[in-house]
């Protein structure tokens, strides 16, 4: 069993992003530009904020974070946004989820440029992820494919088996899976028997937020596992979706949690941000 680890796969993927930023602030004397929106208390999306803000520094951006109380209006919302969206230092615009109830989230997401939406999350990036075009590809799945990318897994050909239909990660992973011509099939809350399905997969990628959905008599010797679920356990513990102590005895790679498929969602963060950057220097030139 190898391990896919995803910590020292970030560190190399924020050298090379410290590296571009050099070279973009040598030629345009301007380094790329993130804004994260934050809106109320959640500590899991305020650890995560400060995560991304850290990895920020390290790199060489601009960031800035706009913290919103939980009470916040839509049009408040909104009116950030575009200003953001107007301002040519902001190459980058990531809208921490969830947003609270009275916030209409789709009317949000839509409303960033789809040319600064490095969280991959407008229709206009959606749709060119569906139709294999370039765009903005979510972190979470991106980071996926370039872990798989990094242990010389091709998933041509294979089965491969998504477990969560999110928008944020099941559905953008299925595309990407299937954009590199896997054969793909996406289980959620309403299939029937997962285990008869997840027993085919050749590649098994499960983020659905569940500790221990998938034990080891749901996997087939030999499988390739990414557990991109993060949950923290009774004891404190942060677990993935899968019951790793056993079945990493049957697989032929895993991913850790933590340290597999996290860090990269940052680093792919990164590298969205410093593609936006370079594309909006190549507009303005």
């Amino acid at each position: 069993m190898t391990l896919l680890d995803g910590k020292t796969l970030s560190q190399k993927i924020e050298l090379n992003v410290q590296a571009g930023v050099k070279e973009l602030k040598s030629r345009s004397g301007s380094v790329p530009g993130l804004a994260v929106i934050l809106v109320g208390q959640d500590p899991a999306s305020a650890a995560y904020v400060n995560m991304k803000k850290k990895a920020c520094d390290r790199v060489g951006f601009y960031s800035v974070t706009h913290e919103m109380p939980e009470d916040i209006s839509q049009d408040a919302i909104e009116n950030t946004i575009k200003m953001m969206n107007n301002n040519p230092n902001i190459d980058g615009i990531l809208i921490q989820l969830p947003l609270p109830s009275q916030i209409d989230t789709t009317k949000i997401l839509e409303l960033v440029d789809p040319s600064k939406d490095v969280d991959g999350f407008h229709p206009y990036n959606v749709g060119r992820l569906t139709t294999g075009l370039d765009g903005f590809v979510p972190c979470t799945p991106l980071g996926v494919m370039e872990l798989l990318k990094e242990y010389d897994i091709d998933v041509k050909g294979k089965n491969c088996v998504v477990v969560g239909a999110s928008n944020i990660v099941g559905k953008p992973m299925a595309a990407l899976l299937l954009n590199a011509n896997a054969t793909v099939e996406i289980c959620h809350i309403f299939t029937d028997d997962l285990k008869k399905h997840t027993l085919n997969a050749d590649v098994l990628l499960v983020g659905v937020g569940v500790i221990n959905l998938i034990k080891e008599d749901m996997v087939k010797d030999g499988a390739i596992i990414v557990d991109i679920g993060i949950n923290r356990a009774a004891n404190g513990k942060l677990v993935g979706d899968v019951d790793y102590e056993n079945v990493a005895q049957k697989c032929s790679y895993i991913t850790p949690v933590p340290g597999g498929v996290g860090p990269m969602t940052i680093a792919m963060l990164l590298s969205n941000t410093l593609k936006a950057a370079k594309l909006n220097y190549k507009e303005k030139n």
